[in-house]
């Protein structure tokens, strides 16, 4: 069985930079470069954009609206899956996701809020953070609801392992098509660096921009006590998570763009899911919060 890291453990742990995470996030982007010497085609980007959906749906609708508000319900089988899908996207174990954004809903914009652009500036809020050995270990106690299944602390502690398979197989594909559908223009490596780096490093600059951005610019539909704003283009970017203020106002609730002017396609993606019965008890927004976001003199304007 698989031990997790004690609270204890993660509260005495000292600042500074993790190596071990920083290095190998670095080579990420530094292989992602390859792009330039593999060259480009239609089924290489296509690919990368397909990674990139899925993985930001899987980080977007479960990873945070799952794991870390419990918005809606499913079974332990497809819990599991997508806990794998979102492992994929290369943002750490899901417990250790979930529990640093349930710390970030506790003192938002706070002292404590470990990536507030107020407290430590853009470019900590918006990756620095990952990389401080004070927050390397996943904290238990704010996750004792995930921790009692041993298949999700599994992918807690060896996060690297997905990741990895799903490199290998984009470089498989590759291969593949190279030897089956010459015509395709494409080969291994250069389906690995478009369909595992290039999608990877998008994926992550695009979901860390709601821990920076989001509480920078945008505007304030709702008095939330912090500084998280509503902002289209980030929701267009991450499926929904730009509408950063009516989910701090309402965390709960399974959709993030109110109403239904706000574009939020993790929820859409969600709801089909529910109607062939693979998640349920989707919590709406109360008549009262959209009512009171109706009235509110900011309104219009963040929509």
């Amino acid at each position: 069985m698989i031990t997790p890291v004690t609270d204890l453990e993660a509260e005495a742990a000292d600042g500074g930079i993790s190596w071990a995470s920083a290095i190998p996030y670095a080579a990420v982007h530094v292989v992602a470069l390859g792009v330039f010497w593999v060259g480009i085609s239609w089924i290489a980007v296509a690919v990368c954009l397909a990674l990139y959906a899925a993985r930001m749906f899987a980080i977007t609708g479960f990873y945070h609206r799952y794991l870390s508000h419990r918005s809606y319900k499913t079974s332990r089988w497809f819990q599991f899956l997508f806990a794998m899908v979102g492992n994929a996207s290369v943002q750490k174990g899901p417990l250790w996701w979930a529990a640093h954004h349930r710390r970030h809903h506790q003192y938002s914009d706070q002292e404590e809020d470990v990536h507030s652009p107020m407290q430590r500036g853009f470019f900590y809020s918006h990756v620095g953070w990952v990389f401080d050995r004070a927050n390397a270990a996943t904290r238990i106690r704010l996750v004792p609801d995930l921790a009692k299944f041993p298949e999700l602390r599994i992918l807690d502690r060896i996060d690297v392992l997905v990741p990895i398979l799903l490199g290998t197989a984009c470089y498989g594909l590759g291969v593949l098509l190279q030897t089956y559908a010459p015509g395709l223009g494409t080969s291994g490596s250069q389906m690995l660096i478009w369909g595992f780096f290039v999608s990877t490093v998008l994926l992550g600059h695009s979901t860390f921009t709601i821990n920076s951005l989001s509480h920078l610019f945008g505007k304030q539909r709702y008095e939330t006590g912090d500084d998280s704003r509503n902002n289209w283009f980030l929701a267009l970017l991450t499926f929904g998570e730009g509408w950063h203020n009516n989910h701090h106002h309402y965390p709960t609730a399974t959709r993030q763009g109110f109403y239904w002017w706000e574009i939020d396609i993790t929820f859409y993606g969600l709801y089909l899911l529910s109607k062939i019965g693979l998640i349920w008890d989707l919590k709406r927004v109360p008549e009262h919060i959209l009512d009171k976001g109706r009235v509110s003199p900011d309104a219009a304007a963040a929509a």
